[in-house]
């Protein structure tokens, strides 16, 4: 999409939304062709024949072990590096991956106990890493100037400090490796870790740099839900593939002196190969038992509304359970979800309210041909007694007062000519848009003219209107990120703590991220 909307216009749209008046009135033609639910982006086909759909098996990320502890402390050590995957039939791709694998292994946490993970960086270019979720401080919150070196070291930033309005790349640090500790001060939660590098998010996380961080407590061990080989964790991701086999991506510079998108791909990339746990379409044999599914929304642009198909016998067949934060205060039951990029769902699916040799669909209802189916479960006889169980009560979640709140800000999120904008800035490192007191409530509310998923770093807050109106359908809990569709203005409470220092606020598009739709705030 070319041009932008004038600042008159976004709140003649956005603006009204956000205060109730509805989207209709004085909303640009192109918004009202976009809501409720558009896809955002553009798809950029596969130059390789797709293979057929479920003839992969679904791979589970690896656990990683720790290399040492001690009585307060697990101790990791993660490389990324590059090596080949075969992801589709009879082709190789280049994958740049968390110990060479995509997704990377997964890490497990217990609340309260410190890990501290060492990142390296045996890749062309620099990295940073930030634990999507985590409640850290923010000198290991993977700051998009604090980098981890290329392999050999040097500068690979070079030519980030042309990159129009996004001046203050001299600003950027870097060390042969980096120390993230993370104090885990927060509940189980789904959290995933993934790279961070100012302008090149996009393409690094495209080519694999994505893995989930689980953290664990002993409220949720004691519900008695599924675990063990009965907890999936599902990244779900597009991608792309050129004619040799590799991820395609439309970089303005392929060798990444240069960071953004073409034209075309500015609202976001879009892949016609689904991935789940970097296999295309993949099979999951499951019993007629509870199972627990982690959903992560692991692509760069596109949303999903997943849904099983055919759906059990009266409906309802995903009992969601948790949220971007954690548990939610009591199960709720879906005929589908919707993702955004960036968000996490908690469901439990009951396999035995299907007959066994049941195949069940999950399909994205918002996608087309071959977008429009992620995975297929085939469900098994055998497999034992299912002593899981879900219960009535999951948690106490606190409730954050919108009226003791001590400020409301306002975030507009917003095209420019060239860039994406928040409140009519591109991103400039070091501008800090909001300082937030440490322990006090506050609103913060964010407008948009096209869709924006809009990540919070730091805490999680709580969505407590949409238009004026109530949250959606899908806001309960916890959040970090939240979706916002075309000319809509949603309204979060946030309460900051523990850790003063600079954080940052934006788009979970990847493409909108990199090209400039990010700011920072700094609490006190």
């Amino acid at each position: 999409m070319s041009g932008g909307l004038t600042r008159r216009q976004l709140l003649g749209a956005g603006g009204a939304a956000a205060l109730g008046i509805g989207v209709a009135v004085g909303a640009p033609p192109l918004l009202g062709m976009l809501i409720p639910g558009g896809q955002p982006g553009l798809l950029l086909s596969s130059k390789v024949p797709l293979p057929p759909r479920y003839q992969a098996e679904l791979p589970i990320p690896a656990v990683l072990q720790p290399v040492r502890s001690d009585a307060t402390t697990d101790y990791y050590e993660i490389t990324a590096r590059a090596a080949t995957a075969r992801i589709l039939p009879g082709q190789d791709t280049e994958v740049w991956g968390y110990q060479g694998t995509f997704p990377g292994p997964t890490i497990e946490s217990r609340s309260g106990r410190r890990t501290v993970v060492t990142h390296r960086n045996a890749l062309p270019h620099a990295t940073a890493v930030h634990l999507h979720g985590g409640h850290t401080p923010h000198d290991s919150d993977g700051y998009p100037l604090d980098l981890i070196s290329p392999q050999g070291g040097g500068d690979a930033m070079a030519g980030m400090s042309g990159m129009a309005g996004m001046p203050g790349m001299s600003g950027a640090t870097f060390q042969p490796q980096r120390d993230y500790t993370y104090p885990m001060n927060q509940r189980a939660a789904t959290l995933w870790y993934h790279d961070h590098t100012m302008g090149f998010t996009g393409p690094q996380v495209y080519r694999g740099l994505a893995g989930f961080h689980l953290v664990r407590d002993d409220e949720e061990a004691a519900l008695g839900l599924p675990h063990g080989p009965r907890e999936l964790p599902l990244m779900i991701a597009d991608r792309a593939f050129a004619a040799d086999g590799s991820f395609a991506y439309p970089a303005l510079d392929g060798d990444e002196g240069k960071p953004g998108v073409t034209d075309a791909y500015m609202n976001g990339v879009l892949g016609d190969v689904i991935l789940v746990n970097g296999a295309p379409w993949p099979v999951a044999r499951v019993d007629r038992a509870r199972y627990r599914l982690r959903m992560l929304n692991g692509s760069n642009a596109r949303r999903y509304r997943l849904a099983l198909d055919p759906q059990p016998p009266g409906g309802g067949g995903l009992l969601q359970i948790g949220s971007d934060g954690g548990l939610l205060e009591r199960p709720t039951a879906h005929d589908a979800l919707e993702l955004a990029p960036a968000e996490r769902f908690d469901v439990v699916v009951d396999f035995a309210r299907y007959p066994a040799g049941t195949s069940v669909r999950l399909v994205n209802q918002l996608g087309s041909g071959s977008t429009s189916e992620v995975m297929r479960f085939d469900i098994g006889s055998g497999g034992g007694a299912d002593d899981s169980r879900v219960p009535a009560k999951l948690s106490t979640i606190e409730r954050l007062d919108p009226a003791k709140a001590a400020a409301t800000r306002t975030f507009v999120f917003q095209k420019s000519q060239n860039n994406w904008t928040i409140n009519g800035d591109e991103y400039r490192p070091g501008r800090s848009l909001a300082s937030p007191k440490l322990g006090q409530v506050e609103i913060w509310r964010f407008i948009t003219d096209f869709h924006h998923p809009v990540h919070m770093h730091l805490d999680p807050f709580q969505v407590v209107g949409r238009n004026g109106a109530a949250p959606g359908a899908y806001d309960a809990g916890w959040k970090d990120t939240v979706d916002v569709l075309p000319a809509q203005g949603v309204e979060v409470a946030v309460r900051f703590t523990d850790y003063a220092g600079r954080f940052l606020l934006h788009c979970h598009n990847l493409e909108h991220e990199d090209m400039a739709m990010m700011a920072e705030f700094t609490t006190e």
